[in-house]
């Protein structure tokens, strides 16, 4: 369970990096371009990926890869300035209904049939995100926390949807996630080259420190899913929960993130909304 724990922990500490970022001097930008060489080259000390012999595999697979080299920089930047606008506890959340839109895709564009608990599911979600997005008559309506957390929300589900795609092969996890950190890097690098950007240390380093955090995410994750290996979809739940809970205490507590009750609400449907997922797996 630890593994877990681990996993939860580098998730939130994304989040927390990015929701500091400015006041430290870090472009989002930046750290996001240094953060996907450091990711690759800890999946190919740690994974071991086999290029040689799935080189063929992976050009067969262009037609996914290359999305996700494109999407996944450009969400992760979208994710940045959705912490900053809307606040940990709200962008987690957003982040973590992403899920529910590969059931959707499963249903409308790939003609599976849904069972009666995930129509539940996927409902309540979709009434979690949009009370997440509520803010009362009375206050200014921050339109930019808004669309970022719509970002987050169908960016992620976007990413969701590819990775499935490519998880169909196991044997080629590892290659397909090294490939991607690469790919990654070359869009996001050749964007900021292009824009002339002027590289900072504080950006250098907060890139190091978020690719750490964002590999281990992930290692944690997948070490998680071997140690239980008999019970994926507990692992699945309690990663999901377990971030929207964290997030929000961290949010709320250390950096006195405002959510009105119509968001804590939200909050709250999120996580039914993934108990009920759980119980239909």
């Amino acid at each position: 369970m630890h593994y877990l724990i681990f996993s939860i922990v580098c998730s939130v500490a994304v989040s927390i990096l990015l929701k500091i970022s400015k006041s430290k001097g870090i472009s989002i930008n930046q750290a996001v371009a240094i953060n996907y060489p450091v990711a690759a080259i800890s999946a190919f000390v740690l994974f071991k990926p086999d290029f040689s012999s799935n080189f063929n595999i992976l050009l067969s697979e262009w037609q996914i890869l290359i999305p996700l080299g494109i999407l996944l920089p450009t969400v992760f930047i979208v994710m940045g300035e959705c912490v900053i606008r809307a606040g940990i506890a709200k962008s987690d959340a957003a982040q973590r209904l992403s899920l529910f839109l590969p059931i959707l895709a499963a249903f409308l564009i790939f003609g599976e049939t849904l069972s009666t608990g995930k129509i539940l599911a996927v409902i309540l979600a979709i009434i979690s995100l949009s009370a997440l997005v509520y803010k009362p008559k009375n206050k200014i309506q921050n339109t930019g926390a808004i669309w970022t957390l719509l970002g987050v929300w169908l960016g992620y589900g976007i990413i969701d949807i590819l990775f499935k795609q490519l998880s169909k092969n196991a044997a080629m996890t590892a290659t397909n996630l090294c490939t991607v950190f690469i790919l990654s890097a070359i869009v996001i690098f050749t964007y900021l080259i292009v824009k002339r950007t002027k590289w900072t240390k504080a950006s250098i380093l907060g890139g190091v420190i978020l690719g750490c955090l964002n590999f281990g995410n992930i290692y944690f994750y997948f070490r998680a899913h071997q140690a239980y290996n008999n019970n994926p979809t507990l692992i699945f739940a309690a990663m999901n929960l377990g971030v929207i809970s964290l997030g929000t205490i961290i949010g709320t507590s250390v950096f006195k993130e405002k959510i009105n009750i119509v968001n804590i609400v939200g909050i709250i449907l999120a996580i039914v909304a993934i108990v009920c997922l759980f119980h239909t797996m």
